[in-house]
């Protein structure tokens, strides 16, 4: 496949995409309440001629084009679903609904994936096998998600992916790099809230209590020395606590306090460990100061690791289209894509979006969050060059 057939494609819908990517951040629609979300997609796919599949994870989507012969099955994966976060960025097309903004690309994510999904269309008697537009819905809503009950609900019981692809924005990165990794790319992410009861009274006679309150900051104390003092000091892991709930005045030691957090990880064997070691500590230091302890521990996404086959193949895709991939770090935010990964080969890929104006650009999740849309044609190409590379290597193997 040409190079120059797909920027002749691309250069058609570029236009097209940075519209859709602007109506989606104007009317975002949260995790499991994509609805018109997917009306917007099932809208595009029609106009772009590409049947298509519905009702997957109730609001999910499954695009599907075919090439000029039967062959291999590769799927591309978008995230559909905005957070809830009131935007403080002044722009014509805002979002216009009230705490609804779509401050992690999402909005990008599937601007991008239609626009590849028009490209291949057009470009499809030119590849053999198979290609799937899997627009996913809850993203966020983690520990549970959306790409599982996408997979337990069949998505992929007629055309199974032989890879699958992810690509999300990435604000650290300038326009023009990809950032892939052979290994992991993000890092599994458990959630935890802990209850503590003890007696209460009055704060000038500590004594008649069992002081919940010191009793969590030793907690919280100790909870620190399992990264420091019980794991490989060459694995990277985080316990954070992030929420604490508790006590009503100044002069009242309270009967109760909650606190809520969440442990990053990559490596499956130092994740069972940690969360062993969470709960021994924060058991036995309750049961030292007399407090009743109550643990809800939520095992959320799994690391996503990538197959380094597929990761040094987008590799070389990015290298192809003369972009850079500079070596990067793995980061320990969670990523649903994960799911995919655990049952089918793949890579996760960043995407540079960096605002030129660096001192400008806010992080991922952050109600100022914006992207430098000059990446948007960048990655419509080379999700669908990504793709066509695909199937071609599988038929250099055979």
């Amino acid at each position: 496949m040409k190079k120059s057939n797909i920027a002749y494609e691309v250069k058609k819908i570029e236009k097209e995409v940075e519209f859709i990517r602007r109506y989606f951040h104007q009317y975002p629609e949260l995790s499991n309440e994509e609805i018109g979300t997917s009306a917007f997609i099932q809208e595009k796919l029609r106009q772009f001629e590409i049947p298509f599949e519905t009702g997957y994870a109730t609001h999910g989507v499954l695009g599907i084009i075919h090439g000029k012969s039967s062959g291999k099955t590769v799927a591309l994966r978008a995230d559909m679903d905005a957070l809830p976060i009131q935007e403080l960025v002044d722009h014509a097309y805002r979002s216009t609904y009230k705490n609804k903004m779509h401050a992690c690309g999402h909005d990008a994510h599937m601007a991008m994936l239609l626009g590849a999904g028009y490209v291949l269309q057009q470009l499809r008697h030119e590849f053999n096998g198979t290609v799937l537009l899997v627009f996913q819905p809850a993203e966020e809503d983690a520990p549970e998600g959306g790409a599982q009950r996408l997979m337990d609900e069949g998505i992929f019981s007629e055309y199974v992916p032989d890879v699958i692809y992810g690509q999300h924005v990435w604000p650290y990165l300038p326009v023009g790099q990809i950032g892939v990794r052979n290994k992991e790319m993000m890092g599994a992410s458990d959630r935890f809230e802990i209850t503590l009861t003890g007696v209460g009274g009055h704060a000038s006679m500590p004594h008649q209590t069992t002081d919940v309150m010191v009793t969590l900051g030793h907690v919280i104390t100790s909870l620190q020395t399992i990264v420091s003092r019980s794991l490989d000091p060459l694995e990277a892991s985080v316990v954070t606590i992030s929420k604490i709930t508790g006590g009503e005045a100044a002069n009242i030691i309270p009967n109760q306090v909650k606190a809520e957090g969440s442990i990053r990880t990559y490596e499956p064997s130092i994740r069972a460990r940690l969360k062993e070691r969470f709960f021994t500590i924060t058991r036995q230091i309750a049961e030292a100061f007399e407090v009743k302890v109550d643990i809800t521990y939520q095992d959320g996404y799994p690391a996503t690791i990538n197959i380094p086959k597929w990761a040094s193949l987008a590799r070389e895709t990015a290298n192809e289209l003369n972009l850079d991939t500079p070596e990067i770090n793995p980061s320990l935010a969670g990523e649903d894509f994960s799911r995919f990964l655990e049952s089918y080969p793949g890579a996760f890929i960043w995407l540079g979006t960096q605002l030129d104006e660096t001192n400008k650009q806010a992080s991922l999740h952050d109600a100022r969050f914006q992207i430098n849309e000059r990446a948007l044609p960048i990655g419509t190409s080379f999700l669908a060059q990504l793709a066509i590379d695909t199937l071609h290597a599988f038929e250099k193997e055979t």
